[in-house]
C-alpha cells in the first residue's frame, strides 16, 4: 500500500495540497518533512502524539522526518484554535521546556537510520538572530494584510481580539518552513487541521522567494471522541507523555477505557498494527464486545510505544491486581501509581488495632460499624479478608514498610501511608 493510501485508510489525511504531485515526489525521492511542536508546557500531551507518530510513519516508509521544537514561536503563542490570548512565558522557562520536549520527541524517531536519519531542530536558531528590520523587509513584505485576515486562525479571533504578537505567528511559522526548505531541502510540512492556514502561508512564502520551488502541505484531523468530551482529558486532568505527570498505569487506563465507538479509529491512528490485525480486532469487537480485545490491544500498543515494555507490564500488573483485589504482590512504586487518586490516611506509629485504624482513616464511621464489617467479612487488608475483630496491625502488614491497603466491600479502597 502506498504511504498516502495507507494514511488515507487510517483516516490521517484531512487536507493535502496537490495530492498527485506529493504522491509522485514520495515515490521518486527520500523526502524531508517537518512538524512543529511549541513548548507551551514542560511535556507534550497525547494531543501531540498523532503528528509525532505520523512523522514516524513517514520515516518507516523511507523518508526523513524533522521534529521542530518552537523555541522562538513558543515565546509568541499560536492563535490557532484558541479563543483568547495565550499567557506569555519567560524565555528561561521556554528554554527548559524546549529541552524536555526535545528529549520526548527523540523516543519516537530513529536518529541513526541509514539513509534517512531523523533530526531535531529549534527555530530559535534562526528566528532568535533575526533583527526587526530584516524581519519586516525580507519576510513581512511577502504577506498581504488581506491574505492574513482571511485565514481561519485570525478570522476566528477578530471578534474577541488578537494582538500583533499572535497575529505575526503565521509569518514566523512560514519563515520556519522557508528556512528548513533552504537548509534541509524540506519539501513537506505536516500538522493538525488547525494549522492549515499557517502551512499554506509557508508554501506561499516559499513560492515567492525561491525560484521553481515546489513544496507541499498535509494536515491530520484533530482527534475527537464520540461522546463529545475532549480527547486527552480525564477527570484528573490532561494525559501527558511524561510519566512523572501521567503515570504509565494512568496512561494505560486512559486507553483501555476507550469507548467502543472510538476504539477502531484510535487503533488506526495510534498503532502500527497492520490492516489485517485491525480488521481481526474489529471482528472481535463486533462478536464479543464484552471481552474488550480491541481496547486491550490499543492500550498495550500505545503504552509500549510511549513508555516501553517494562512500564507496560507494570501497568498491566497493577490493573489486574486492582481488578482481582490481590494487591499484596504490588511494589511501593506500583501502589503509588495505582492508588494515586484513592483516599489515604497517614499514620505515625507502630502497632495499631485494626478497628481503631478503620475509624481514624475514615473507612468506617464508628467502632461498632468496624466490628460489624469485620465480622461480616467486608474488610480486606492487603487483599486478604480479615474477620478477627481484635486484629492488631504490625510492621508485617506494611508493603515495603510504606503502605497498607485496606478494602471495604468489593471496590472501596483506602491507603494507609506510614511516616
Amino acid at each position: 500500500m502506498h504511504l498516502l493510501n495507507e494514511l488515507e485508510w487510517r483516516g490521517l489525511i484531512n487536507q493535502v495540497t496537490d495530492r498527485e504531485g506529493l504522491e509522485k515526489l514520495l515515490a521518486e525521492e527520500t523526502v524531508s518533512l517537518y512538524c512543529g511542536f511549541d513548548p507551551t508546557a514542560d511535556s507534550l500531551h497525547i494531543g501531540s502524539l498523532l503528528p509525532i507518530l505520523t512523522l514516524r510513519r513517514f520515516q518507516l516508509a523511507g523518508h526523513r522526518p524533522i521534529a521542530l521544537v518552537g523555541g522562538a514561536t513558543g515565546l509568541i503563542g499560536d492563535p490557532s484554535g484558541k479563543k483568547s490570548e495565550r499567557t506569555l512565558n519567560a524565555k528561561e522557562v521556554v528554554v527548559q521546556w524546549s529541552e524536555k520536549i526535545k528529549e520526548q520527541l527523540s523516543r519516537f524517531l530513529d536518529f541513526d537510520a541509514e539513509g534517512n536519519p531523523a533530526m531535531i531542530a529549534n527555530n530559535y536558531d534562526w528566528i532568535g538572530e533575526l533583527d526587526v528590520i530584516s524581519f519586516l523587509r525580507d519576510v513581512g513584505k511577502h504577506f498581504g494584510l488581506n491574505y492574513m485576515l482571511a485565514k481561519e486562525s485570525v478570522q476566528s479571533r477578530i471578534e474577541t481580539g488578537i494582538s500583533f504578537t499572535e497575529f505575526s505567528y503565521m509569518i514566523l511559522q512560514s519563515f520556519d518552513f522557508l528556512k528548513l526548505y533552504q537548509k534541509e531541502n524540506c519539501k513537506l510540512q505536516i500538522g493538525g487541521s488547525d494549522q492549515w492556514g499557517n502551512i499554506t502561508a509557508g508554501l506561499e512564502l516559499i513560492r515567492k522567494t525561491e525560484e521553481d520551488a515546489k513544496a507541499f502541505g498535509l494536515t491530520i484531523p484533530l482527534v475527537t471522541k464520540a461522546d463529545g468530551t475532549k480527547f486527552g482529558k480525564t477527570e484528573s486532568g490532561t494525559i501527558w507523555l511524561d510519566k512523572e505527570k501521567t503515570s504509565p498505569y494512568e496512561f494505560y487506563q486512559f486507553w483501555i477505557n476507550t469507548d467502543d465507538r472510538d476504539v477502531m479509529k484510535y487503533l488506526k491512528y495510534f498503532t502500527f498494527l497492520t490492516k489485517e490485525e485491525i480488521d481481526e480486532l474489529e471482528k472481535q469487537l463486533r462478536e464479543a464486545p464484552e471481552k474488550r480485545a480491541a481496547q486491550k490491544a490499543l492500550a498495550e500498543e500505545v503504552t509500549r510505544l510511549v513508555h516501553g515494555e517494562e512500564a507496560l507490564q507494570q501497568a498491566v500488573k497493577i490493573s489486574e491486581a486492582l481488578f482481582s483485589g490481590s494487591v499484596s504482590n504490588l511494589t511501593a512504586d506500583e501502589i503509588c501509581q495505582g492508588f494515586k487518586d484513592v483516599p489515604s490516611f497517614e499514620y505515625d506509629g507502630e502497632e495499631v488495632p485494626l478497628v481503631e485504624l478503620l475509624v481514624m482513616s475514615g473507612v468506617v464511621s464508628s467502632k461498632r460499624q468496624a466490628r460489624e464489617d469485620l465480622a461480616n467479612g467486608a474488610i480486606y487488608v492487603n487483599g486478604e479478608r480479615v474477620q478477627e475483630v481484635n486484629k492488631v496491625l504490625t510492621r508485617n502488614d506494611r508493603i515495603e514498610g510504606q503502605f497498607t491497603i485496606i478494602r471495604r466491600g468489593k471496590k472501596k479502597y483506602h491507603v494507609i501511608r506510614y511516616k
